[in-house]
Protein backbone atom coordinates (compact mmCIF):
# COMPACT_ATOMS: atom_id res chain seq x y z
CA UNK A 1 0.00 0.00 0.00
CA UNK A 2 1.40 3.39 -1.01
CA UNK A 3 1.78 6.00 1.74
CA UNK A 4 1.47 9.78 1.42
CA UNK A 5 2.08 12.59 3.88
CA UNK A 6 -0.62 15.27 3.63
CA UNK A 7 0.69 18.77 4.43
CA UNK A 8 -2.52 20.75 5.00
CA UNK A 9 -3.26 24.31 6.06
CA UNK A 10 -6.30 24.34 8.38
CA UNK A 11 -7.01 28.06 7.90
CA UNK A 12 -6.49 28.64 4.16
CA UNK A 13 -9.40 29.78 2.04
CA UNK A 14 -12.54 29.63 4.14
CA UNK A 15 -10.84 27.35 6.69
CA UNK A 16 -13.07 24.60 5.30
CA UNK A 17 -10.49 21.97 4.36
CA UNK A 18 -10.66 20.43 7.87
CA UNK A 19 -14.18 19.31 6.99
CA UNK A 20 -12.89 17.60 3.83
CA UNK A 21 -10.14 15.66 5.55
CA UNK A 22 -12.24 12.51 5.96
CA UNK A 23 -13.25 12.71 2.30
CA UNK A 24 -9.58 12.82 1.26
CA UNK A 25 -8.66 9.88 3.51
CA UNK A 26 -11.60 7.82 2.21
CA UNK A 27 -10.79 8.63 -1.42
CA UNK A 28 -7.20 7.47 -1.00
CA UNK A 29 -8.13 4.35 0.99
CA UNK A 30 -10.55 3.39 -1.77
CA UNK A 31 -7.53 3.35 -4.09
CA UNK A 32 -5.35 1.35 -1.66
CA UNK A 33 -3.36 4.40 -0.53
CA UNK A 34 -2.73 5.57 3.01
CA UNK A 35 -2.79 9.27 3.98
CA UNK A 36 -0.86 10.52 7.03
CA UNK A 37 -1.92 14.10 7.89
CA UNK A 38 0.52 16.80 8.94
CA UNK A 39 -1.23 19.95 10.19
CA UNK A 40 0.72 23.12 9.42
CA UNK A 41 1.44 25.62 12.17
CA UNK A 42 1.76 29.36 11.93
CA UNK A 43 5.29 30.36 12.76
CA UNK A 44 7.20 27.44 11.29
CA UNK A 45 7.05 23.86 10.09
CA UNK A 46 10.73 22.98 10.28
CA UNK A 47 9.93 19.59 11.82
CA UNK A 48 8.07 18.54 8.67
CA UNK A 49 11.25 17.37 6.94
CA UNK A 50 12.15 15.04 9.85
CA UNK A 51 8.53 13.85 9.98
CA UNK A 52 8.70 12.86 6.31
CA UNK A 53 12.09 11.20 6.60
CA UNK A 54 10.90 9.09 9.55
CA UNK A 55 7.93 7.80 7.54
CA UNK A 56 9.63 7.34 4.13
CA UNK A 57 6.39 7.89 2.15
CA UNK A 58 5.91 7.33 -1.57
CA UNK A 59 4.83 10.90 -2.13
CA UNK A 60 3.60 14.15 -0.61
CA UNK A 61 0.26 15.94 -0.81
CA UNK A 62 -0.23 19.63 -0.13
CA UNK A 63 -3.68 21.11 0.59
CA UNK A 64 -3.96 24.88 0.83
CA UNK A 65 -3.56 27.99 -1.28
CA UNK A 66 -0.56 29.19 -3.25
CA UNK A 67 1.21 30.28 -0.06
CA UNK A 68 0.99 26.76 1.39
CA UNK A 69 2.29 25.26 -1.86
CA UNK A 70 5.13 27.80 -1.73
CA UNK A 71 5.97 26.71 1.81
CA UNK A 72 6.12 22.97 1.11
CA UNK A 73 8.18 23.49 -2.05
CA UNK A 74 10.79 25.39 -0.03
CA UNK A 75 10.75 22.74 2.70
CA UNK A 76 11.26 20.06 0.06
CA UNK A 77 14.12 21.81 -1.72
CA UNK A 78 15.95 22.92 1.42
CA UNK A 79 15.35 19.56 3.09
CA UNK A 80 16.36 17.55 0.00
CA UNK A 81 13.05 15.67 -0.11
CA UNK A 82 13.06 14.09 -3.55
CA UNK A 83 9.41 12.99 -3.65
CA UNK A 84 6.56 13.64 -6.11
CA UNK A 85 4.05 16.25 -4.97
CA UNK A 86 0.25 16.20 -5.33
CA UNK A 87 -1.56 19.53 -5.03
CA UNK A 88 -5.11 19.98 -3.71
CA UNK A 89 -6.07 23.63 -4.05
CA UNK A 90 -8.06 24.77 -1.03
CA UNK A 91 -7.07 28.41 -0.63
CA UNK A 92 -8.40 31.73 -1.84
CA UNK A 93 -6.02 31.56 -4.79
CA UNK A 94 -4.96 28.22 -6.26
CA UNK A 95 -3.14 29.34 -9.37
CA UNK A 96 -0.69 26.48 -9.90
CA UNK A 97 -3.35 23.83 -9.26
CA UNK A 98 -5.65 25.64 -11.70
CA UNK A 99 -2.94 25.66 -14.37
CA UNK A 100 -2.52 21.90 -13.97
CA UNK A 101 -6.28 21.41 -14.38
CA UNK A 102 -6.48 19.53 -11.10
CA UNK A 103 -9.63 21.13 -9.72
CA UNK A 104 -11.74 20.17 -12.73
CA UNK A 105 -12.06 16.50 -11.75
CA UNK A 106 -10.71 15.46 -8.36
CA UNK A 107 -11.69 11.79 -8.73
CA UNK A 108 -9.71 11.60 -11.94
CA UNK A 109 -6.80 13.31 -10.18
CA UNK A 110 -6.87 10.78 -7.36
CA UNK A 111 -6.80 8.00 -9.97
CA UNK A 112 -3.75 9.67 -11.56
CA UNK A 113 -1.98 9.77 -8.19
CA UNK A 114 -2.73 6.07 -7.64
CA UNK A 115 -1.34 5.33 -11.12
CA UNK A 116 1.82 7.34 -10.40
CA UNK A 117 1.32 9.86 -13.22
CA UNK A 118 3.87 12.64 -12.75
CA UNK A 119 5.51 15.38 -14.76
CA UNK A 120 8.53 17.60 -14.09
CA UNK A 121 8.05 21.21 -13.04
CA UNK A 122 10.53 24.07 -13.05
CA UNK A 123 10.91 26.44 -10.14
CA UNK A 124 12.11 30.01 -9.86
CA UNK A 125 14.71 31.00 -7.26
CA UNK A 126 15.39 34.37 -5.64
CA UNK A 127 18.46 34.17 -3.36
CA UNK A 128 17.71 31.05 -1.27
CA UNK A 129 13.92 31.15 -1.70
CA UNK A 130 12.09 29.16 -4.37
CA UNK A 131 8.77 30.02 -6.00
CA UNK A 132 6.58 27.66 -7.97
CA UNK A 133 4.27 30.09 -9.75
CA UNK A 134 5.12 33.79 -9.73
CA UNK A 135 7.40 36.58 -8.56
CA UNK A 136 6.10 40.12 -8.91
CA UNK A 137 6.28 43.76 -7.85
CA UNK A 138 4.21 46.87 -8.42
CA UNK A 139 0.74 48.08 -7.54
CA UNK A 140 -1.04 44.72 -7.75
CA UNK A 141 1.55 43.20 -5.43
CA UNK A 142 0.76 45.88 -2.84
CA UNK A 143 -2.96 45.22 -3.23
CA UNK A 144 -2.49 41.49 -2.65
CA UNK A 145 -0.66 42.17 0.62
CA UNK A 146 -3.15 44.80 1.79
CA UNK A 147 -6.43 42.91 1.23
CA UNK A 148 -8.08 42.40 4.61
CA UNK A 149 -8.12 38.73 5.68
CA UNK A 150 -11.81 38.95 6.61
CA UNK A 151 -12.68 40.35 3.19
CA UNK A 152 -10.59 37.67 1.47
CA UNK A 153 -12.30 34.87 3.41
CA UNK A 154 -15.73 36.32 2.68
CA UNK A 155 -15.31 37.14 -1.02
CA UNK A 156 -12.39 34.98 -2.16
CA UNK A 157 -10.52 36.20 -5.24
CA UNK A 158 -13.19 38.87 -5.87
CA UNK A 159 -11.69 40.76 -2.92
CA UNK A 160 -8.55 41.39 -4.95
CA UNK A 161 -10.53 42.72 -7.92
CA UNK A 162 -12.61 45.05 -5.70
CA UNK A 163 -9.50 46.45 -4.02
CA UNK A 164 -7.73 46.76 -7.38
CA UNK A 165 -10.55 48.75 -9.00
CA UNK A 166 -10.55 51.10 -6.04
CA UNK A 167 -6.80 51.69 -6.44
CA UNK A 168 -6.86 52.47 -10.19
CA UNK A 169 -6.91 56.27 -9.75
CA UNK A 170 -3.74 56.02 -7.61
CA UNK A 171 -1.78 53.87 -10.04
CA UNK A 172 1.65 55.25 -10.75
CA UNK A 173 4.50 53.98 -12.85
CA UNK A 174 8.11 53.38 -11.84
CA UNK A 175 11.38 52.96 -13.76
CA UNK A 176 12.55 49.37 -14.16
CA UNK A 177 15.79 47.89 -15.43
CA UNK A 178 15.71 44.31 -16.67
CA UNK A 179 18.58 42.07 -17.69
CA UNK A 180 17.31 38.82 -19.20
CA UNK A 181 19.87 36.25 -20.36
CA UNK A 182 22.31 39.11 -20.98
CA UNK A 183 19.85 41.37 -22.85
CA UNK A 184 19.24 44.73 -21.12
CA UNK A 185 16.06 46.77 -21.20
CA UNK A 186 14.77 49.87 -19.41
CA UNK A 187 11.12 50.86 -19.21
CA UNK A 188 8.61 52.87 -17.21
CA UNK A 189 6.06 50.35 -15.97
CA UNK A 190 3.06 49.89 -13.68
CA UNK A 191 3.80 46.33 -12.60
CA UNK A 192 5.63 43.18 -13.59
CA UNK A 193 5.37 39.45 -13.02
CA UNK A 194 7.87 36.66 -13.57
CA UNK A 195 5.64 33.66 -14.18
CA UNK A 196 6.23 29.92 -14.26
CA UNK A 197 2.62 29.08 -15.20
CA UNK A 198 0.04 30.94 -17.25
CA UNK A 199 -2.34 31.40 -14.30
CA UNK A 200 -1.52 34.39 -12.09
CA UNK A 201 -3.77 36.09 -9.54
CA UNK A 202 -6.64 33.78 -10.55
CA UNK A 203 -6.36 35.19 -14.09
CA UNK A 204 -6.00 32.41 -16.63
CA UNK A 205 -3.88 32.33 -19.77
CA UNK A 206 -1.96 35.56 -19.15
CA UNK A 207 0.44 34.93 -22.04
CA UNK A 208 1.07 32.61 -24.96
CA UNK A 209 3.79 29.98 -24.83
CA UNK A 210 4.17 29.60 -21.07
CA UNK A 211 5.21 26.12 -19.90
CA UNK A 212 6.22 24.83 -16.48
CA UNK A 213 8.85 22.44 -17.85
CA UNK A 214 10.72 24.46 -20.51
CA UNK A 215 13.55 25.61 -18.23
CA UNK A 216 12.51 29.24 -18.66
CA UNK A 217 10.50 31.87 -16.82
CA UNK A 218 8.21 34.43 -18.47
CA UNK A 219 8.68 38.11 -17.65
CA UNK A 220 5.61 40.26 -18.34
CA UNK A 221 5.36 43.98 -17.59
CA UNK A 222 2.66 46.55 -18.25
CA UNK A 223 4.28 49.77 -19.46
CA UNK A 224 3.10 53.23 -18.48
CA UNK A 225 -0.05 53.98 -20.47
CA UNK A 226 -3.42 55.70 -20.16
CA UNK A 227 -5.90 54.51 -17.55
CA UNK A 228 -8.22 53.54 -20.42
CA UNK A 229 -5.60 51.30 -21.99
CA UNK A 230 -4.66 49.88 -18.59
CA UNK A 231 -8.29 49.01 -17.89
CA UNK A 232 -8.48 47.30 -21.29
CA UNK A 233 -5.46 45.15 -20.48
CA UNK A 234 -6.95 44.34 -17.07
CA UNK A 235 -10.28 43.41 -18.66
CA UNK A 236 -8.53 40.98 -21.01
CA UNK A 237 -6.69 39.38 -18.10
CA UNK A 238 -9.90 38.87 -16.11
CA UNK A 239 -11.58 37.45 -19.23
CA UNK A 240 -8.79 34.89 -19.63
CA UNK A 241 -7.29 36.44 -22.77
CA UNK A 242 -3.49 36.47 -23.17
CA UNK A 243 -1.93 39.94 -23.12
CA UNK A 244 1.59 39.05 -24.29
CA UNK A 245 1.07 40.51 -27.77
CA UNK A 246 -0.78 43.64 -26.69
CA UNK A 247 0.58 47.15 -27.04
CA UNK A 248 2.20 48.42 -23.80
CA UNK A 249 3.02 44.87 -22.65
CA UNK A 250 6.59 43.52 -22.51
CA UNK A 251 7.02 39.73 -22.71
CA UNK A 252 10.43 38.07 -22.38
CA UNK A 253 11.29 34.41 -21.84
CA UNK A 254 14.58 33.82 -20.04
CA UNK A 255 16.55 31.41 -17.86
CA UNK A 256 17.99 34.17 -15.70
CA UNK A 257 16.79 37.70 -14.91
CA UNK A 258 17.91 40.64 -12.81
CA UNK A 259 15.29 43.27 -12.02
CA UNK A 260 16.06 46.61 -10.37
CA UNK A 261 14.50 50.03 -9.89
CA UNK A 262 15.42 53.43 -8.48
CA UNK A 263 12.13 53.32 -6.56
CA UNK A 264 11.98 51.21 -3.38
CA UNK A 265 9.86 48.17 -4.21
CA UNK A 266 9.05 44.98 -2.34
CA UNK A 267 8.79 41.75 -4.29
CA UNK A 268 6.18 39.05 -3.86
CA UNK A 269 6.88 35.32 -4.23
CA UNK A 270 3.78 33.14 -4.66
CA UNK A 271 1.75 35.64 -2.64
CA UNK A 272 4.32 35.85 0.16
CA UNK A 273 6.51 38.88 0.87
CA UNK A 274 9.88 38.60 -0.87
CA UNK A 275 13.05 40.72 -0.73
CA UNK A 276 13.24 44.31 -1.88
CA UNK A 277 14.46 45.06 -5.38
CA UNK A 278 16.98 44.57 -6.91
CA UNK A 279 16.44 40.83 -7.22
CA UNK A 280 18.12 38.16 -9.30
CA UNK A 281 15.90 35.31 -10.48
CA UNK A 282 17.02 31.95 -11.86
CA UNK A 283 14.90 29.25 -13.44
CA UNK A 284 15.63 25.84 -11.89
CA UNK A 285 14.69 23.30 -14.59
CA UNK A 286 12.75 20.18 -13.56
CA UNK A 287 13.29 20.93 -9.87
CA UNK A 288 10.37 18.81 -8.65
CA UNK A 289 7.94 16.18 -9.91
CA UNK A 290 4.21 16.89 -9.58
CA UNK A 291 1.29 14.51 -9.96
CA UNK A 292 -0.70 15.39 -13.06
CA UNK A 293 -3.88 14.36 -14.87
CA UNK A 294 -2.16 13.33 -18.11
Amino acid sequence: MKQFVLFYNPVSGHAAFKNKLDWIIEAFQARDMLVIPYRTRKGGNERFVDFVRALSPDGLIVAGGDGTVHEIVNLMLHGHLDLPLAIIGSGTSNDFATFLGIESDMDRYFDAIAAGKVRPADLGRVADTYFINVASAGMMTSIAHEVDVRLKNALGKMAYYIRGIGELPRFHSFPLRIEADGVRLEAEIFLFVVANSAVVGSMKNIAEGIAIDDGKLDFLAVEKCSITKLMGITADLIAGKPISEKESVIHIQAKSLTVSSEEPLQSDLDGECGPALPIHIDAIPHAIMVYCME
